[in-house]
C-alpha cells in the first residue's frame, strides 16, 4: 500500500460522535507512551499527523483519520498508566470497550507493544480480552531501537512465550522503530491484504 493521502477527520468523546460507518477502519491502541502517536507519523509519512507527548495519556478521545479515501486509521486513547484519576481511566476504559465491541467497520485492532519492557499483565490482558470478544488483532512491537539486540530478542521472545500459554498460534507480529523507519512497509503491505478483505456494513 502507498499513502497518498491522510487527514484528520474528527475527534470523538464517545461512539455516537465518531464519523457515519462507511470506510474500513483499523485502530492502534497500546500502553500509554508506548510510542503510538510516532507509529501513525511513520506509517503516513506525516511528521506531525498524530500529536506526540512525552506525557503519558495524552490521546483522551478516538481520532479518526482517512487515509487515502478509503479507510479509516483510528487513534484510540491508550490503557495502562496515565497521569488521570481512577475516574477518567475507567471513563477511557470505557470507551474503548464501547467503540471495539461495537464499531460495526472495524476490522482489525494494532496492539502496540513496548520492546523495551519484559511482557507486562495490562497488554496480556487486554489482548485476552480481544480474544474473548473474537475481535481481529495484530501485534507491533514498538522502540525497536532503544533496546540492544540481545534484550530486544529476549523481550519479545518472552511476550510470544507468555501469549503461546494461552493462545495455539500468534496473530502477525511486526517489529518497529519510528526513529530508524523500520516496519513501515510490512505493515503496510498487511494493511492492504486487512482492508481489500469484503465487509459488510
Amino acid at each position: 500500500m502507498k499513502i497518498t493521502s491522510s487527514e484528520f477527520i474528527k475527534s470523538s468523546a464517545k461512539i455516537a460522535e465518531c464519523p457515519k460507518p462507511g470506510y474500513p477502519e483499523i485502530a492502534f491502541i497500546g500502553r500509554s507512551n508506548v510510542g503510538k502517536s510516532s507509529l501513525i507519523n511513520l506509517l503516513t509519512a506525516r511528521k506531525n499527523l498524530a500529536k506526540t507527548s512525552v506525557s503519558p495519556g495524552k490521546t483522551r478521545l478516538i481520532n479518526h483519520f482517512l487515509i487515502n479515501s478509503r479507510w479509516y486509521l483510528v487513534d484510540l486513547p491508550g490503557y495502562g498508566y496515565a497521569k488521570v484519576s481512577k475516574g477518567e481511566r475507567r471513563k477511557f476504559g470505557k470507551l474503548i470497550e464501547n467503540y471495539i465491541s461495537k464499531r460495526e467497520t472495524l476490522v482489525n485492532v494494532m496492539v502496540l507493544i513496548d520492546s523495551r519492557l519484559k511482557p507486562q499483565q495490562t497488554d496480556l490482558d487486554f489482548i485476552t480480552w480481544l480474544g474473548v470478544n473474537s475481535v481481529p488483532f495484530s501485534i507491533v512491537f514498538t522502540k525497536t531501537d532503544k533496546p540492544n539486540q540481545r534484550d530486544l530478542s529476549k523481550n519479545i521472545l518472552n511476550f510470544k512465550a507468555e501469549m503461546l500459554k494461552t493462545w495455539e498460534e500468534m496473530p502477525p507480529v511486526f517489529e518497529t522503530s519510528a526513529l530508524k523507519k523500520t516496519g513501515r512497509e510490512e505493515i503496510l503491505r498487511y494493511l492492504e491484504s486487512v482492508i481489500v478483505k469484503p465487509l459488510n456494513f
